[in-house]
């Protein structure tokens, strides 16, 4: 089982370059100013051979009341009561300082065991901070270099001191592995000696079944959409950071849990505003984090405020989800606060329809996150969509559909001559993918094209899915064309 650890301390100290040296990715945004991180992220990590669990934190400032500095140290110290060994972090080249005091004597009411970590150790300025250390009262601090890699063995030994027997994962002796090998290849010879049919009942020695793939999906919008609100009533607490503030959440927050059975990945997101707007540096990695949450969901939860909902921005925003191939829900959030609400819902279902004819017939939802109207309603059209975007079709009934629509609509003559679609297959799904083979493909109009996808759409219940069609043409040695 993985050891779960928190990496605590003052703002710009370092802790999210810990984080990202001990998960051995860049996860989590990096830069020289103080307070970057807000939100916790979680991500696995090891050290040795322990497997690590780790939460990156915000800074604990001495803020009090209901600002966002408050709201970040809350975080924090939800994290440290997670954690089964918390790493008190400081900078050694500025020593210690009040704030890393006052931290300090939060972290002693903890349960958790603390590790005090010194970073920046490179070089000979750190020694003065490292001696300082000391009357913090936590005993030898662990010197390091996160951004360099040094000290990673003391770090090692240090956690490893505060863990019990059973969290280190002994391994076991020769003997006792060599015996577990052999009797594994028994189990294996007797399975495969079974008749078929047999030993698949109760108390049969019967496999157990493959872990389910969690199934991941990106809550993305503008700026001060209620995405975190929202993914905070999904999870039922405040898991992320929320505020009347535009721009909270600049990392792409990751979060595992459970609906009804269903493992489910959320993620959520920082605000996408227009690219001309974006001019700070941190700015542009939040959204490169975005667009990269995008390319790894399976479904995009496109959230929008219903007051000011389907502007350019989220126009652009759909088009790039379609283009990525994801399948896609439209949100819109404080519904609480709209007025006339029926008029405004039917008014909004128009203006999608006429705006992205490529996302037609995708799920809208209205809803309020603050006081749970249309919450119910959320996760069954996420796994309708989910489905939808899996789906497959026979390549009979596809080709019994393209005799009906051919008939129906014939493809135009190009230059006088006609073009003759011969047979439609199904290739991948995820999203739906066909290929079309006709002659004279390259002459194939993009209407008839969108014709041919909007029925797909249309016949095999596929709203709102992004589906391809490759349209190929038979090689034909003696045809100059192909």
């Amino acid at each position: 089982m993985a050891v779960k650890l928190a990496i605590i301390g003052r703002p710009n100290v370092g802790k999210s370059t810990l984080f990202n040296r001990l998960a051995g990715r860049r996860l989590a945004l990096v830069d020289d100013r103080p307070g970057v991180t807000r939100d916790r992220r979680e991500g696995p990590g090891q050290l040795g051979d322990l497997a690590l669990s780790i939460i990156d934190t915000a800074g604990i400032d001495r803020t009090r009341g209901d600002s966002l500095e408050a709201r970040m140290r809350a975080q924090a110290l939800a994290a440290a009561a997670l954690a089964d060994v918390i790493l008190f972090l400081f900078d050694a080249r500025e020593g210690v300082t009040g704030l890393d005091e006052e931290v300090a004597e939060v972290l002693r009411r903890e349960k958790a065991p603390v590790v005090l970590v010194a970073n920046k150790c490179e070089g000979r300025k750190g020694d003065e901070g490292l001696m300082e250390a000391w009357s913090l009262g936590f005993g030898e601090p662990v010197a390091l270099s996160a951004e360099h890699g040094e000290g990673m063995s003391d770090l090692y030994a240090a956690i490893s001191s505060k863990l019990a027997p059973a969290q280190l994962g002994a391994k076991p002796s020769k003997k006792r592995a060599a015996r577990r090998i052999f009797a594994a290849a028994a189990e294996l010879r007797a399975k495969t000696a079974q008749p078929e049919g047999e030993g698949e009942g109760e108390g049969a020695g019967a496999s157990a079944p493959a872990p389910q793939k969690p199934l991941a999906f990106a809550i993305i919008g503008r700026p001060n959409a209620g995405k975190s609100t929202l993914a905070n009533a999904l999870l039922g607490e405040e898991r992320l950071i929320t505020g009347p503030e535009a721009g909270i959440t600049r990392d792409s927050i990751s979060v595992d849990w459970n609906w009804r059975g269903q493992p489910i990945k959320l993620v959520d997101t920082a605000g996408l505003r227009r690219k001309a707007r974006v001019a700070e540096k941190l700015e542009k990695l939040s959204v490169a984090e975005s667009l990269r949450a995008i390319q790894y969901a399976e479904i995009c939860v496109l959230t929008m405020d219903a007051r000011d909902a389907f502007e350019k921005q989220d126009l652009q925003i759909a088009d790039l989800v379609v283009e990525e191939g994801r399948a896609l829900v439209f949100v819109l959030t404080k519904w609480d606060l709209v007025e006339n609400p029926q008029a405004l819902f039917a008014e909004l279902k128009d203006k999608a329809t006429r705006l992205l004819p490529q996302a037609r017939g995708a799920v809208i939802l209205a809803l309020s996150a603050q006081t749970g109207i249309g919450l119910q309603k959320f996760m069954p059209a996420l796994m309708k969509a989910h489905k939808d975007w899996n789906a497959k079709a026979k390549t009979g009934d596809l080709n019994r559909w393209l005799k009906y629509m051919i008939e129906r609509h014939p493809p135009p003559a190009v230059d006088g001559k006609r073009i003759k679609p011969r047979y439609l297959t199904q290739i991948k799904s995820r999203p739906p993918t066909f290929v079309m083979m006709c002659s004279r493909a390259s002459a194939l109009p993009d209407s008839y094209k969108r014709y041919l996808v909007n029925g797909l759409r249309e016949a095999f219940d596929m709203p709102g899915v992004p589906i391809r069609l490759i349209v190929r043409q038979n090689r034909n040695r003696f045809d100059p064309e192909t």
